[in-house]
């Protein structure tokens, strides 16, 4: 795994990069929050290929288990994927509501997460 972090509008945003999937469980997620914090940032973009499956199933409660996480610590966080491909009503209105609130955003592209990380 690695963290790229840039700066835009003098807002530091952290990019997750990896291969695998790293964020299995809260932990994994509070663990990557805080490396990224010690490096200064509380805006972090993940992908969604780097998330355990079962976070994308509202039912098994992951999803929201670290993204409350990532609200109580005030850290702000872009997914990044196709989540299109879902077919669970529930996740598309926790997608819509998500993305309305604009705490944790889910996007199809880095430019996107960016920009919205930004505001």
């Amino acid at each position: 795994m690695k963290i790229e972090i840039s700066q835009i509008n003098e807002v530091s945003i952290a990019e997750i990069i990896s291969e695998n999937i790293i964020i299995n469980s809260t932990q994994d997620a509070l663990d990557i929050m805080g490396n990224c914090t010690y490096q200064g940032s509380t805006r972090i973009i993940i992908r969604e290929k780097n998330i355990i499956p079962d976070f994308f199933d509202l039912k098994t409660g992951i999803a929201g288990d670290i993204l409350q996480k990532f609200l109580t610590y005030s850290v702000r966080l872009a997914l990044v994927g196709d989540f299109k491909k879902y077919k669970s009503e529930s996740l598309k209105d926790f997608i819509f509501e998500s993305n309305n609130y604009g705490r944790v955003v889910f996007v199809s592209s880095v430019d996107e997460a960016k920009k919205r990380l930004v505001k």
